[in-house]
């Protein structure tokens, strides 16, 4: 269990006595400390008399977590764009976000697979969750967010909520324990692989049948949509192939179609008029000498 705790706010504190020699006498200042808070927004500093700060629960979570040691003095190994991820994850989770998830945390040929589903593409992360179609008011608790290793992230959450269908509701709620797995690119911190595995030891029988039965049924209709797409995708490509065939053909593809070929005919008959030309002058040359 991680337990985040919050930090000390930064004191810019003066020395409440400084000494100035003048003239022979020594002379006492006073000044008066006050606490400020200094926020970084990359760009600027500001002073603000707020001496507290709220901060969300992904947060804290992540505060409490050991990243390893990044560089030493001989080379990095990993990048501070992997906390940056790991923030965003557990925000993305605990919000159950779907539609407006920060996709640039995931690479464009992200895979993710689980007990039922696996796919390729960020693009996917878009879609609706099982759990809001599923589920009635949904919650999320994180129970553990550590660094397996310096590209390896683990969290352990907890999904929780009635099924919306009346006949399952009877078995309670659904209560789910996922073990999410992030493998991360060390420099960009985005996430290259994605993989889930699910406990539903607290949940009852009927709760088991009801989500196991229904995330099938999401998964085949998921399926379904990324065949679709497949097939979508190849269409655009293939007509855009043929019309390029139409508009810009290569009749002969010959790569030496940009040179003149010499006519065979030509060159010969300038070749039988030389001959000639020579076979002339010789007949006159003898003549004269003869």
């Amino acid at each position: 269990m991680t337990v985040a705790t919050a930090s000390v706010l930064p004191t810019v504190s003066v020395n409440p006595s400084v000494n100035h020699r003048s003239s022979g006498t020594l002379t006492t200042h006073r000044r008066r400390l006050y606490p400020v808070r200094v926020a970084n927004d990359s760009k600027t500093t500001q002073v603000s008399p707020d001496l507290t700060i709220e901060k969300s629960q992904g947060d804290k979570i992540v505060d409490g977590m050991e990243f390893g040691e990044l560089c030493n003095e001989f080379e990095c190994i990993s990048s501070p764009a992997v906390e940056a991820t790991a923030r965003q994850l557990v925000r993305d989770i605990l919000e159950l976000r779907e539609g407006n998830r920060a996709l640039g945390t995931y690479a464009v040929s992200v895979k993710y697979k689980d007990p039922v589903r696996s796919f390729t593409g960020r693009d996917k992360y878009k879609r609706q969750l099982w759990s809001t179609g599923a589920l009635d008011k949904p919650n999320v608790s994180v129970q553990d967010m550590v660094m397996l290793s310096t590209s390896l992230l683990n969290i352990k959450w907890t999904l929780k909520g009635t099924p919306k269908n009346p006949l399952a509701s009877v078995g309670g709620p659904v209560i789910l324990k996922v073990d999410s797995r992030f493998t991360l690119n060390q420099i960009s911190g985005q996430v290259i692989e994605h993989e889930e595995s699910w406990d539903l030891s607290s949940s009852s029988t009927i709760a088991q049948a009801f989500f196991w039965a229904s995330r099938r049924l999401f998964s085949t209709t998921e399926s379904a949509k990324d065949f679709s797409d497949t097939f979508k995708n190849f269409s655009s490509r293939f007509s855009t192939k043929k019309e390029n065939v139409d508009y810009y053909p290569d009749p002969s593809g010959d790569p030496t179609k940009f040179f003149q070929a010499e006519d065979d005919f030509q060159r010969d008959a300038v070749q039988l008029a030389l001959f000639l030309a020579l076979l002339y002058f010789l007949v006159q040359f003898l003549r004269t000498t003869l």
